[in-house]
C-alpha cells in the first residue's frame, strides 16, 4: 500500500512546472489572441466595428474601406483606426496623396481615457440607448432576440477605446508614439521619374518607404537583437484616386489597369511577414471598371463599404430618419480555417452624434402609417427584401461544403 502510494505521489509530481521553463513572454500591447482561430487581433479603434469583423483586425492583414460618396464617414473610419494606435503605443505610418499625413494626425479625436470625459459621452450614450429603447416597443419582433451591438462606452476594457469627435487629441499623446508619414507630392519632388515593379512612381515610392520601415524598424523579425515587441499600423488613404497618378477613376479602359492590383498582391505580402496591419480607403464608386474592382476586393482580407445617404432619397425618408447610411460587409478573411468568421451581424447601418459614431443594428419599422407615400412603402418592400438576405451575404458565401 505504501508503495502504491509512493507511486501515485510521484505520478503526480510529473505534471509540476519543469524548474527551466521560463515565463512566456509579454503579450504586445493592444492586441489580444482570438478565441475562435488563436490570431492576434487589433482593434479597430471602433468597438461596433471590432464586433462586425469577428473581434477584430488580425495582425498581418488589410482592411478595405469603401469610401462614401463624399468621404466624410470613410475619414472617420480610418482617423479612428490611426487613434487606437497611438493610445495602444504602436508605431505609425501614414500615407496620403490628398493632405498632409501630419494634418490628419492633428485631427484625430480624443480618447476617453478617465472618468471625466467618459461621463460626458455617458450622456449622449444614454440618450441613444433611450432611442433604442423607444423603437423597441415598435420594432418588428424579429430584431428583440438578435445580440446587440457594443455601441455604447459601459465598461472600461484594455482591448479597444471611446473617443470624443468633439475634442482633438492632445499633441504631448500624439508626439508619445513614432510616426511616419508619405505625403506624395512631396515624395515624388525627389525622384518624380523613379518606377518600378511595373506599376506608376506613387505606388512604387509608397511600397518602398513601407519595406524600408518594416525592415529597418524590425518589424519583419529580420534583426533578432531588436527584438521588436511592436506593431505597426499602416494607414493609406483614398488609394486609387487621380491624385495617386492613377487612371482607374478616370476611364473604363485605364492605360495603368493592373497598378492597384499589384501594389495590392506586394503589400499583402510585405504585411504576411511582419507585426503589420493595414487600413486603405478606396473611392470605389468612382472606379469605372468593375473588374479592377473585384480584383480589389479579392485582394484585400476584409471589405467594408459605408453607402451615406446625404444626397440621396433615403437622407429623407423616415423609414431612416435615425441613421445616417449603410454599412455592407463584403469579405471577412478566413483565418486558420476553411469558412469566414461571419458574426451574426447583419442588416448594419451607422449614425454620427455629435460625439459619438455607432454602427447599429437596422430596424425597420414592421407596418408604415397613412402618413407614408407609396414610394415609402415601395422602398420599404424593397429594404425588406434587400436586408432579408443579410448585407454580409456576400462574405457569407455557400450555407454548406460542396466537395
Amino acid at each position: 500500500m505504501a508503495a502504491a502510494g509512493g507511486a501515485r505521489g510521484s505520478s503526480s509530481s510529473s505534471f509540476q512546472r519543469r524548474p527551466g521553463a521560463g515565463p512566456r513572454p509579454p503579450a504586445l500591447p493592444g492586441t489580444r489572441p482570438s478565441l475562435r482561430h488563436g490570431q492576434l487581433l487589433l482593434s479597430s479603434g471602433l468597438p461596433s466595428l471590432d464586433c462586425v469583423l469577428g473581434g477584430g483586425v488580425a495582425v498581418g492583414t488589410l482592411l478595405l474601406i469603401e469610401e462614401d460618396k463624399y468621404g466624410l464617414y470613410s475619414n472617420l473610419l480610418f482617423k479612428y483606426f490611426l487613434a487606437e494606435g497611438i493610445v495602444c503605443g504602436h508605431d505609425l505610418f501614414v500615407a496620403s496623396a490628398k493632405e498632409h499625413p501630419d494634418n490628419i494626425l492633428k485631427e484625430l479625436p480624443a480618447p476617453l481615457l478617465d472618468d471625466t470625459y467618459r461621463k460626458e459621452l455617458g450622456d449622449e450614450a444614454a440618450a441613444v440607448k433611450s432611442e433604442d429603447f423607444q423603437d423597441s416597443m415598435k420594432i418588428a419582433w424579429r430584431y428583440q432576440n438578435l445580440p446587440k451591438m457594443e455601441t455604447s462606452p459601459t465598461t472600461y476594457t484594455k482591448f479597444g477605446h471611446y473617443y470624443d469627435l468633439s475634442k482633438k487629441m492632445s499633441p504631448e499623446l500624439r508626439q508619445s508614439v513614432k510616426c511616419h508619414s508619405f505625403y506624395l507630392h512631396e515624395e515624388l519632388s525627389f525622384e518624380p521619374k523613379m518606377k518600378a515593379w511595373n506599376m506608376n512612381s506613387g505606388y512604387a515610392r509608397l511600397l518602398q518607404s513601407i519595406q524600408r520601415i518594416i525592415s529597418q524598424e524590425g518589424f519583419d523579425g529580420s534583426d533578432p537583437e531588436k527584438k521588436q515587441r511592436n506593431v505597426l499600423r499602416i494607414g493609406i488613404q483614398s488609394l486609387g484616386s487621380v491624385l495617386w497618378g492613377d487612371d482607374v477613376c478616370c476611364s473604363d479602359t485605364p492605360e495603368g489597369p493592373h497598378s492597384l492590383t499589384k501594389f495590392l498582391y506586394v503589400l499583402r505580402g510585405l504585411l504576411r511577414k511582419s507585426l503589420s496591419a493595414c487600413i486603405i480607403t478606396v473611392p470605389a464608386h468612382l472606379i469605372q471598371n468593375k473588374a479592377i474592382m473585384e480584383r480589389v476586393t479579392n485582394l484585400s482580407d476584409m471589405v467594408v463599404g459605408l453607402e451615406s445617404f446625404i444626397g440621396s432619397e433615403r437622407e429623407t425618408n423616415p423609414l431612416y430618419k435615425d441613421y445616417h447610411g449603410l454599412v455592407h460587409v463584403h469579405q471577412i478573411p478566413r483565418l486558420n480555417s476553411l469558412i469566414c468568421d461571419v458574426s451574426d451581424m447583419k442588416d448594419l447601418a451607422f449614425r454620427l452624434k455629435r460625439k459619438l459614431f455607432t454602427i447599429e443594428r437596422l430596424h425597420l419599422p414592421p407596418d408604415l402609417s397613412d402618413t407614408v407615400s407609396r414610394a415609402s412603402k415601395q422602398d420599404l418592400a424593397g429594404s425588406a427584401k434587400l436586408l432579408s438576405s443579410g448585407c454580409g451575404a456576400m462574405a457569407i458565401g455557400k450555407k454548406h461544403l460542396d466537395f
